[in-house]
């Protein structure tokens, strides 16, 4: 179908926003129900978040793994706020998805007898995650997805073209309207990704701005749980070049590698939480009137991580002989577009699925590699609700409101006024930032008023026994609601 086609004349059963792992499994999954798709994707789908992502898959797939073993990592993880009920689905499903991939012909790490690699990661008890080339795991899935999906005749995919608004009258959603027209559909499902790359240092690609949590809100969805950002304590620090907020793995800390102070002085444990080596990195950066730390690396074999070291080198570091500059940065939000266990907003006729949504999996905290799993798992749910829905009937005139990317300035305004560690009066001017989901951050970060997982107050250090399981509601109104959801 061609694009005059997909966005004049035709309805389709589901419109998707996004195309990475969430995105795409929705879409191969609704159509396989028979139902009619139409997936808009703003870059080609080799350059989606997913396509980028080094991490893996998480389920229990040892012998001596079970889904409750994977279930209490991932609440001890999610530091209280995990949705219990989020979190059974997910563990229970997942050994069922990574066979489903496998029988459609994805290839996963094997050893040399043919068994799965099982790989063990930060938080978890057993070794439980599977990858696809190494370290190129979201290549491998999307790009296998993305060809099963082209096999689909009843998927339509429009590269290249942006969602500039939900088609939506406040009540319900009709469809997308995009750059390139707009776009009917019975139910639509968010699948844009997360939304690190609002904070001016990330590992994320620069896209990850939380477009879909500004889209749902405008048309009238609420959010949750946007106060939390797990940030990843040592990321490159090189301003001005591609590499800067590049990754710099756990585990060559695990090997040996020293964090130092501008002095050459060791000052923390490198293996302490990574929360917690989060905040010890900030509080020598401020000691050091804004100077970076270095991490040693002259002491790690180079050929135990080739990747790290080419990735240095590239960038004009030479690692095995001098230390680099470290800072963290913004890498997973655990907040999003606030659904239920199947995907539904607070919006008829708008779903999410993927790091776009909250679920209330992550709690406060994401466990290693649950990200992936959850594409799949409430990706498939999401699909199937929203095959279930009704054909509205007559359409409204299309809203007048359209998208508007975060600038510089805003990105700057996050990362020094909600960055790893906050206080009320940074976080009073960040609310008047006039990139939306920017004052939502800031007025939610505001409102919780303890430290817990990916939030951390300076003036609130303490976690607040009387908040566990409470989440913070983000309502279309720009008011802030207490809500458990278990």
């Amino acid at each position: 179908m061609d694009q005059a086609q997909a966005s004049s004349s035709a309805t389709f059963d589901l419109a998707i926003v996004g195309g990475g792992a969430a995105g795409l499994w929705a879409a191969i999954r609704a159509a396989e129900m028979g139902g009619s798709v139409c997936l808009i994707s703003r870059k080609p789908l080799a350059e989606s978040a997913s396509f980028w992502a080094q991490g893996g898959l998480a389920a229990a797939l040892d012998p001596e793994d079970s889904p409750d073993a994977h279930a209490a990592d991932t609440l001890a993880a999610g530091r209280g706020l995990c949705r219990t009920d989020a979190v059974s689905i997910l563990t229970e499903a997942a050994p069922t998805v990574v066979e489903d991939l496998i029988s459609r012909g994805l290839e996963f790490d094997r050893d040399r007898f043919g068994n799965l690699e099982l790989a063990l990661e930060g938080g978890h008890s057993i070794r439980r995650i599977i990858h696809a080339g190494g370290s190129q795991t979201g290549r491998e899935i999307t790009g296998g997805l993305a060809r099963i999906a082209a096999n689909q005749p009843r998927v339509t995919v429009l590269e290249e073209t942006s969602a500039m608004a939900l088609w939506s009258d406040g009540g319900r959603c009709y469809g997308v309207l995009t750059d390139r027209g707009p776009v009917a559909a019975t139910a639509t499902l968010l699948a844009t990704g997360g939304a690190a790359a609002l904070w001016r240092r990330t590992s994320n690609p620069w896209g990850a701005i939380g477009a879909g949590s500004v889209l749902a809100s405008a048309a009238g969805a609420e959010l949750a749980d946007l106060e939390f950002c797990q940030f990843h304590p040592t990321c490159l620090s090189a301003p001005g070049i591609a590499s800067d907020g590049a990754l710099i793995t756990e585990a060559i800390r695990g090997e040996g590698a020293a964090l130092l102070t501008a002095d050459g002085e060791r000052f923390t444990d490198e293996l302490a939480p990574r929360d917690d080596v989060t905040a010890a990195i900030l509080d020598q950066i401020e000691l050091q009137a804004g100077e970076d730390v270095r991490l040693d690396l002259t002491a790690i074999d180079p050929d135990k991580f080739p990747s790290v070291f080419s990735m240095l080198a590239a960038a004009g570091f030479d690692p095995e002989h001098a230390p680099v500059p470290v800072a963290p940065g913004a890498h997973y939000v655990m907040g999003g577009v606030a659904v239920d266990l199947d995907g539904r907003t607070s919006l008829a006729g708008l779903f999410a699925a993927g790091e776009c949504a909250c679920t209330g999996l992550h709690g406060a905290n994401r466990l290693a590699s649950n990200s992936l799993t959850e594409c799949f798992v409430f990706g498939q749910r999401a699909a199937a609700a929203g095959m279930d829905m009704s054909e509205p009937g007559a359409r409204p005139e299309p809203t007048t409101w359209r998208f508007d990317p975060p600038t510089l300035e805003t990105r700057e305004a996050v990362w020094r006024l909600a960055g790893p560690l906050r206080r009320r009066s940074r976080l009073e001017q960040l609310i008047c930032d006039p990139y939306p989901l920017a004052s939502a951050i800031g007025a939610v970060a505001l409102a919780r008023q303890e430290s817990r997982g990916g939030h951390r107050r300076s003036d609130f250090p303490a976690t607040d026994p009387a908040m566990d399981g409470v989440h913070l509601i983000y309502r279309p109104d720009r008011s802030i609601e207490q809500r458990r959801w278990d």
